[in-house]
């Protein structure tokens, strides 16, 4: 029985509990909003993993991208990245090979981390199909179904899926006058696909049977934005607004039929429209959780993406974006290496935590308040502790060692708090 499955019929699953418990909110009106499909647990029945929410209420959440390219396999690498994005604060991984043997690194990722881990299995399907038939366009709908029945049987715990893109929305594509056209990886697939064929999406012809898969296993479905915007000057256009109409229908469908679902939102967008694209998935897709790229706000700052997607990141938060998916300095230029998904995940947890305090979310307001007062008593070794980068924040103030041991080197014996300190204390008295 899946999470939605269970919380309709009232019972409280022990991953419901273990979400409540570390968001602090009331396990019953947890479970509620899990039965509406409000917030989702993604966690595959054949994986042992700590559950972790997504949705109306909680913590913001970051997953962290990883994954091979045709330019560069290396499974030992990748699974560094899993293991360092998560040390930093990911809440979940997606594994987006599609260089190697992609069933090997999958299983060594999912070895390695104890966090729900997601894939793209369309992409496993193109490298299949080109493989077999020279092209990705030859790829057929059993070669579609039978590598996502694998991949849920492998423990995948949520999957994102192109499914709202079909022939009317290629149609209305064609007719956009996009810069950029399409691209997502994924969308490209299938909307070639179409294009080369002139058949329907098989994942939007066939939802109802993809259900069923995925019920089997309660793999999340994430609702692939396909017709996303690649660059600011293709935002909110008819082709990616047409492409989210259908997601919320196929949001609906999916509950009816006990898979708990979210819906991808858009990668480049600026600051005064990601208000308006929010309240627009959340109306169409009745509250959907919503995972979204960055947003990446300007697109002329390559090497410092992840800045630029946190700066949208932290704004599509605060609107109501439930899941956060980071974008490394290497966005747009090359696979990131360690370095690059470290900063990633930094940046993304900074715009969450920032997204978070705007919203009131009492966690986040509780950090903020132990800062604070770690500042007020100088107490060091708790102010590393609280930071998103322990490592960082000692080695930095570390490097010119204060000879005012409760300052910093900044102001040194000129520490503004310590200064002011000393007759507040004498005032009160």
């Amino acid at each position: 029985m899946t999470q939605i499955e269970s919380a309709k019929k009232g019972i409280i699953t022990d991953e419901m509990k273990t979400v409540a418990k570390y968001e602090d909110i009331d396990v019953e009106k947890l479970r509620r909003y899990v039965a509406k499909g409000y917030v989702v647990i993604p966690k595959n029945v054949n994986r042992d993993i700590k559950a972790v929410g997504i949705g109306k209420e909680l913590t913001t959440k970051v997953n962290a991208n990883i994954g091979t390219s045709p330019d560069l396999v290396d499974i030992n690498l990748e699974v560094e990245k899993a293991k360092i994005a998560k040390k930093y604060g990911a809440d979940t991984i997606m594994d987006l090979s599609v260089g190697g043997d992609l069933d090997k690194i999958r299983k060594e990722i999912l070895k390695a981390v104890d966090i729900p881990l997601g894939t793209v299995p369309i992409y496993e399907v193109a490298k299949i199909a080109k493989e077999k038939y020279g092209k990705v366009v030859e790829m057929d709908e059993d070669l579609i179904f039978n590598v996502i029945e694998k991949q849920a049987k492998q423990g995948v715990d949520f999957m994102t899926l192109h499914c709202g893109i079909n022939k009317n929305s290629v149609e209305r594509l064609k007719r956009s006058g996009r810069v950029l056209g399409v691209v997502s990886r994924g969308g490209s697939f299938l909307v070639a696909y179409i294009l080369h064929t002139g058949e329907e999406n098989p994942l939007y012809k066939n939802y109802d049977y993809l259900m069923e898969l995925l019920r089997e296993y309660d793999v999340t479905i994430s609702l692939g934005d396909g017709l996303r915007p690649g660059c600011l000057l293709d935002n909110t256009d008819r082709a990616q607004i047409e492409e989210l109409i259908i997601l919320g229908e196929l949001v609906e469908r999916a509950r009816e039929m006990n898979v708990q679902a979210m819906v991808e939102g858009p990668g480049h967008v600026p600051l005064n429209y990601i208000g308006t694209n929010i309240k627009l998935q959340k109306r169409l897709c009745k509250e959907a959780p919503f995972y979204v790229l960055g947003p990446i706000v300007t697109d002329i700052a390559p090497g410092y993406d992840h800045i630029t997607s946190a700066i949208g990141g932290a704004l599509a938060g605060y609107y109501g974006a439930d899941f956060l998916c980071y974008v490394t300095p290497a966005e747009h230029l090359r696979l990131p290496n360690i370095e690059d998904v470290k900063e990633g995940v930094i940046a993304a947890k900074i715009a969450a935590q920032a997204a978070d305090v705007a919203k009131g979310n009492k966690l986040a307001l509780k950090k903020e308040k132990e800062m604070a007062y770690a500042r007020k008593n100088h107490d060091w070794e708790k102010i590393y502790n609280l930071a998103i980068d322990k490592e960082k924040a000692k080695k930095m103030r570390e490097e010119i060692p204060p000879k005012e041991e409760k300052a910093c080197s900044i102001c040194g014996e000129f520490c503004a708090l310590l200064m002011v300190k000393e007759f507040l204390e004498k005032n009160k008295k």
